[in-house]
């Protein structure tokens, strides 16, 4: 993923993804071609670092039985993103398990993940949520 190139381009490192896509860490260095005209993080770029990571995560966790896409997304700016900052997803059994649960009959569920993009002192910079489609894939009879 380090060398896709929206991520190349806007400085975006992901430093892990665990074997289970059950964690990821991903970092943003405050460079040249990703600060605004006030020499801080471009909007931008904090949302762009954290666009694919809970679609993918829940995807590998559901397996080809669910379609998975993002629905929605809202981003809260708290603090001028300086120097490096990062992100942490994380997702659980609990969380698969309730999906799995209200998927079961077919009809859509629309689920929030939250991830916060903190600075190098554990300051939250922004907040994003995104909310997932998710639907059981239906068996053609």
């Amino acid at each position: 993923m380090n060398l896709w190139p929206p991520f190349l381009g806007a400085g975006i490192t992901v430093e892990k993804i665990s074997k289970d896509f059950r964690h990821a860490k991903v970092r943003l260095k405050n460079g040249y071609l990703n600060r605004n005209i006030l020499g801080v993080h471009f909007g931008g770029s904090l949302f762009a670092m954290t666009d694919p990571f809970f679609m993918m995560m829940v995807s590998q966790n559901l397996g080809k039985g669910y379609i998975v896409w993002d629905q929605a997304a809202h981003i809260e700016f708290l603090k001028p993103g300086k120097g490096s900052v990062h992100a942490v997803f994380e997702i659980n059994q609990e969380q698969i398990d309730a999906i799995i649960n209200a998927a079961e009959s077919g009809d859509k569920v629309l689920k929030d993940f939250v991830v916060e993009v903190k600075d190098k002192t554990e300051d939250v910079v922004a907040r994003i949520t995104k909310t997932l489609y998710i639907r059981k894939k239906l068996k053609k009879s």
